[in-house]
């Protein structure tokens, strides 16, 4: 059974890593198509490179840490707010800096949580 599910995963960041590498050129394609690149253009880009982050981590460590998704999430919800920001009602724009914010928080915490700064004493592990 464990067997399977590695199996699994491999083939599913397979298809990850292979759709990625589709939609970067699909996306470069499209910026020389139109002679410009914008910042929602060059977001999307640092999502697609955190997306080979991630798959590149989980194949080498068949883990992923919290922060590389957290990271993802902050760059789209900045992207998101990038290209909904001329259309949208200013304070429609509150909601998604609160989530960046509690978002950049976690990430702030995450980090931290196995450093001295906080005071935490780590815990002694029984052997």
């Amino acid at each position: 059974m464990e067997n399977i599910t590695k199996n699994l995963q491999l083939g599913l960041l397979t298809i990850i890593l292979i759709s990625t590498v589709i939609a970067v050129g699909i996306e470069i394609k499209t910026m020389y198509i139109n002679q410009s690149v914008t910042l929602a253009d060059l977001l999307l880009m640092f999502l697609y490179l955190e997306v080979l982050a991630m798959v590149r981590v989980f194949w080498s460590q068949q883990s992923i840490s919290i922060t590389l998704p957290l990271l993802i999430a902050i760059t789209a919800l900045s992207r998101f707010i990038i290209l909904q920001g001329k259309e949208m009602d200013p304070s429609g724009l509150v909601y998604e800096a609160v989530a960046i914010a509690l978002i950049a928080s976690a990430i702030v915490i995450l980090r931290l949580r196995h450093s001295d700064k906080l005071g935490i004493k780590p815990k002694n592990k029984r052997k």
